[in-house]
């Protein structure tokens, strides 16, 4: 097995200097700036706990921020890496807050294995999970699902972003052509029947409507990233100048459907292990998910914009902590 690194962005939406930055910077019409997407949790902690308890053979972590780093941060540890923005991406498109550009440029970054898992730090491991749950030989495991982009007015942004992704994959895979040379790829026994029996209908319709990406972390080879980059650069170079995440961008799933429907992943049931939840009034599910240790991976999103935060917060990290209580190498003394 060759070395899997995982990477991991963060912001601390709290930090004055940052604020401040970004506010110099007036958005267009349609920009995705909601207070949610930058708001802290403070459960950073049990994501690095989780890593060292449940992954203990990854090589190195990959910790991805504007400059500001959590207090707690043992920066000594020999398996983090520190990764600013300006260590990985041009110049010419700095700052930025835009989650998208952070992403579609993570091959830079000077050292990362040929191998890798990333996560937004909304993922944490809760259980033990292995190297072949990500990868089998050099392959990535996925599972290759096609959804109808949906038209989304409470959140237009991401249908513009899902249906940029596709009109890019389009133009480079043929649909019934790719069912019919990777068919073990579409029509996999083990996914879940929703997933394979949609699958099947869609073989009805001669175009691609859309794909179905688990919310979750995400596993990738890095040759991926450079063969869409020399296909797709123009797009991709583009939305690098979009300061702010925007209808004009497409997102990392554009890579990850794109080893998919090239063949370079091994078909599995991702979803078997893996719980995804948004923050809303009533947390119980998730929260007994994290204490009863569920599933093995969970994604707590942050899409809740009233109730009372500082609450829930406080029930999440109380979860966390009944699992996870020991500090990791990656905290100070």
């Amino acid at each position: 097995m060759k070395p899997i690194d995982f990477v991991v962005t963060w912001v601390d939406g709290a930090d004055e200097a940052w604020r401040q930055e970004k506010a110099k910077y007036a958005q267009a019409a349609g920009d995705d700036d909601r207070g949610e997407r930058y708001r802290d949790w403070e459960l950073l902690r049990y994501w690095f706990r989780g890593v060292e308890r449940y992954a203990p053979w990854v090589r190195k972590i990959w910790f991805v921020t504007w400059g500001h780093l959590p207090e707690w941060l043992n920066t000594d540890s020999p398996r983090l890496q520190i990764v600013r923005h300006e260590d990985y991406i041009p110049g010419e498109y700095l700052p930025t807050f835009n989650s998208n550009v952070l992403e579609i440029y993570l091959h830079k970054i000077k050292g990362l294995s040929e191998q890798f898992v990333y996560f937004n730090d909304d993922m944490f491991l809760i259980d033990k999970v292995r190297p072949e749950d990500f990868f089998r030989g050099e392959k990535p495991c996925d599972m290759l699902a096609l959804q109808a982009v949906v038209a989304n007015p409470s959140n237009p942004v991401m249908s513009y972003l899902y249906l940029n992704n596709s009109m890019a994959l389009a133009r480079h895979f043929d649909k019934r052509e790719n069912m019919k040379r990777h068919p073990g790829a579409y029509f996999r026994i083990g996914y879940p029947p929703t997933r394979f029996w949609y699958n099947v209908l869609e073989r009805a319709f001669p175009l691609y409507t859309g794909f179905y990406t688990v919310h979750g972390p995400s596993p990738f080879s890095r040759h991926t990233f450079e063969e869409v980059w020399e296909q797709e650069g123009d797009i991709l170079r583009d939305m690098s100048g979009n300061r702010f995440r925007s209808p004009g961008d497409v997102t990392q799933y554009l890579f990850r459907e794109w080893q998919k429907l090239s063949g370079n992943f091994h078909p599995a049931n991702i979803q078997r292990s893996f719980g995804y939840f948004e923050i809303g009034e009533d947390n119980r599910k998730l929260l007994e998910t994290i204490r009863r240790q569920k599933r093995r991976i969970v994604c707590v999103n942050d899409t809740w914009q009233a109730g009372d935060f500082q609450s829930v917060k406080a029930q999440l990290q109380a979860a966390f902590e009944r699992i996870l209580p020991v500090a990791s190498e990656f905290e100070r003394g």
